[in-house]
């Protein structure tokens, strides 16, 4: 089904496009000495959940950054998502990462010389000169059921974005997941570091634990201008309904009961999805070649809390919701050290009130009904399939 044009955000969480004034800009970002700003950043899987929400950080924040959006657009990407983005430093790529003549197209300074290159409005863009690496399959569930999709995009396409990057000497920044080191025990105060060793669970972040070993190969023995970023799980507007706190507050939404898998026990570091964007920027524009940086909010909550948020912030009981099976193989505890980005680099999270995001969260999905209806259905039976 064609899903609708979106309404435009109206909370917080979302980011509205703006003019600043020289001294915003100046203040905002762009004040460190050792500053590195691209003039033209490949975002892949920008029409995705992270991905949307940092194309608009990076238009807001970086105004003299142009912007190409690389998606596949499948069920979890929306192009629509990207309607409110700046037309004169924009331009959106339909298609795949793992299509290597394409991606070299696409990173080709020579790319500038042709009509292909022209952001939505028509003005003339620069040539790429850094990758923001977005673009994976991520839900678990589904990777459990068929690993290959995992395989070929997380793995193989990460490999042609690294091909690209080497030929056309792009810095490149790849964002991945606390996954990659594995889980704890939900009562240890043990947090993952950078230094942790990696112990994937599942065919999903095995195949992150891949491609994070292939970003780390290429800046060794190319000298391929990369760095890694780690972050735990993600909250805010445009995620897929398939993901833990969406498919709530949908569920709410739309007269169904709230689910929980299994004793709902297992601990999550959650972190606002514009924190992490302001991370990653950090990492690309200041961060070591070469270095991992973890991206943690200290926001460690268990499932039936998170769960308890929202009933409550949605007016309902906190035991009004369905136990169901849980997942195999699951991680406990995720839990991440974030003293290095914090201390080299300054970034600290702004969303910290989690109560209170979660509320416009939920508003966020209560006013853009026609962005997700058109998936709940098919998300729900599918979930239903796997007893969850």
């Amino acid at each position: 089904m064609q899903k609708k044009k979106p309404k435009q955000p109206k909370c917080t969480g979302s980011f509205t496009i703006r003019h600043m004034s020289g001294n915003e800009q100046s203040n905002q970002h762009h004040d460190h000495p050792d500053e590195w700003i691209p003039q033209h950043v490949l975002i892949t899987g920008g029409a995705g959940f992270i991905g949307t929400n940092l194309a608009y950080y990076v238009a807001e924040h970086f105004p003299t950054t142009a912007i190409t959006v690389l998606d596949a657009l499948t069920y979890a990407g929306n192009r629509s998502n990207l309607d409110a983005m700046p037309a004169d430093r924009f331009r959106f790529i339909h298609g795949d990462i793992c299509d290597a003549p394409r991606v070299d197209a696409i990173c080709s300074p020579e790319s500038v010389h042709n009509s292909s290159s022209v952001a939505q409005d028509g003005h003339s863009l620069p040539p790429i000169d850094a990758i923001i690496h977005c673009a994976a399959e991520s839900h678990n569930d589904n990777s459990i059921m068929n690993a290959a999709p995992f395989l070929r995009t997380n793995v193989d396409g990460t490999y042609v974005l690294l091909e690209a990057a080497r030929k056309y000497d792009l810095r490149f920044h790849h964002m991945s997941t606390d996954e990659v080191y594995g889980d704890l025990p939900v009562d240890s105060p043990e947090k993952f570091t950078e230094s942790s060793p990696y112990h994937p669970s599942s065919p999903y972040s095995a195949s992150k634990a891949a491609s994070d070993h292939l970003v780390r190969a290429w800046h060794r023995t190319y000298g391929v201008r990369t760095t890694i970023s780690n972050c735990g799980n993600n909250y805010g507007p445009w995620q897929h309904v398939e993901k833990f706190i969406p498919r709530q507050i949908t569920n709410i939404l739309s007269g169904r009961r709230a689910k929980l898998y299994g004793d709902g026990e297992e601990v999550r570091d959650w972190i606002h999805v514009e924190d992490h964007c302001a991370a990653v920027m950090q990492i690309l524009t200041r961060g070591t070649l070469g270095e991992t940086y973890l991206v943690g909010a200290d926001g460690c909550r268990s499932n039936i809390e998170v769960l308890h948020d929202i009933l409550t912030s949605m007016g309902l009981p906190e035991n009004d919701f369905d136990h169901v099976r849980n997942r195999p193989g699951v991680d406990r505890k995720y839990a991440l050290d974030a003293s290095k980005i914090e201390r080299e680099l300054g970034w600290r999270p702004q969303h910290t009130d989690f109560a209170a995001e979660l509320k416009n969260v939920v508003r966020w999905y209560a006013d853009h009904r026609d962005w997700w209806e058109p998936d709940k259905d098919a998300t729900e039976t599918s979930y239903a399939a796997q007893g969850h």
